[in-house]
């Protein structure tokens, strides 16, 4: 067996100066394999964005990471951050959530898109000009040698999201994050660009990291699902397999409360109290306050990721592990 393009072994991520910083990853494990897509899921807060920032090298200082976070075989929170410099839109690359706010308002996109060809491939400008409108067509944006010459502000919402994806691509990288790519977006325009993304990993052979906290839109785009919750994985395992018998209680809780057009219900189910605050993580199981199957002994210490099929593993004391 070939070694994960990306592998994570009990990441933790502490925000704040030391001595008073706060535990936003608490012990991760993942892996991903080239040309596959590892959908993450979980309600905001649970620390879906910080590993993705943190694979990327973009944490807010201060920080400390700790554990190891391996792509293609190299340790990149051991890198310096020219290193990581370096792996970041040559290698890896990312999609974020608002391309307004990722966009430099006063550069022109084709300009923004050029420059990722420039600093990581070496590109003359001229070249990279007419990569970038390029581009710009291979994402499907119309006209696109005047779309090139046009400001962010200039362009619809889902023209941004796309340009986004533009200078993600453009030095092919082995991995793409795309972090709730569709969340600003008209309904319409989402499904554009989630066909678009994997009509481009298919082309490409990218690996994806596809973040989100719609477990519908996961169900289209993953092979594989990681079920987060307060900085720790609670279900990890092939997509089918966790939505179609989910094995945490959070996940079934996630999965119970998406509109079911053959089920009439005058109120959606919803998960009672709120996400831990990860300033006041307990001891036990982080889920264990909002969870009906929750005994005294969910209290005493945190559950481990336990095998429950070929795959498939679930952090509950609750799960049957596999025989």
């Amino acid at each position: 067996m070939t070694a994960p393009l990306l592998h994570a072994a009990d990441l933790k991520v502490t925000l704040g100066p030391p001595g008073a910083g706060v535990a936003v990853i608490a012990g991760l494990d993942f892996s991903l394999e080239a040309g596959r897509t590892l959908g993450v899921v979980g309600e905001s807060g649970c620390g879906k964005s910080m590993t993705a920032l943190a694979i990327m090298g973009l944490l807010p200082r201060p920080h400390a990471v700790g554990g190891a976070l391996r792509f293609n075989g190299t340790d990149v929170l051991t890198l310096p951050a020219e290193g990581h410099r370096r792996l970041r839109g040559a290698q890896m690359a990312m999609i974020f959530q608002e391309p307004m706010t990722a966009l430099n308002p006063v550069v022109t996109v084709g300009r923004q898109i050029a420059e990722m060809l420039e600093v990581h491939r070496a590109t003359p400008p001229d070249q990279a000009a007419r990569q970038a409108v390029a581009l710009l067509e291979r994402v499907g944006i119309a006209d696109a040698g005047r779309r090139a010459t046009a400001f962010p502000h200039q362009l619809s919402g889902g023209m941004r999201q796309r340009v986004m994806i533009a200078m993600a691509i453009a030095c092919k990288p082995a991995l793409l994050i795309a972090d709730e790519p569709t969340t600003a977006l008209d309904v319409s325009v989402q499904a554009q660009i989630l066909d678009l993304l994997l009509e481009l990993q298919r082309d490409e052979g990218m690996a994806m990291v596809f973040i989100s906290h719609n477990l519908g839109v996961v169900s289209e785009m993953a092979d594989d699902i990681l079920v987060m919750y307060s900085g720790r994985a609670v279900e990890y395992g092939p997509a089918q397999a966790v939505l179609r018998a989910p094995r945490h209680p959070y996940t079934a809780g996630l999965i119970a409360t998406l509109p079911d057009i053959g089920r009439r219900q005058a109120v959606l189910p919803v998960i009672p109290g709120n996400v831990v605050n990860p300033r006041r993580r307990p001891a036990g199981c982080a889920f264990a306050g909002r969870c009906a199957q929750a005994g005294a002994d969910c209290a005493a210490a945190v559950p481990m990721l336990t095998p429950v099929a070929a795959g498939h593993a679930a952090a509950c004391l609750r799960v049957r592990p596999a025989a």
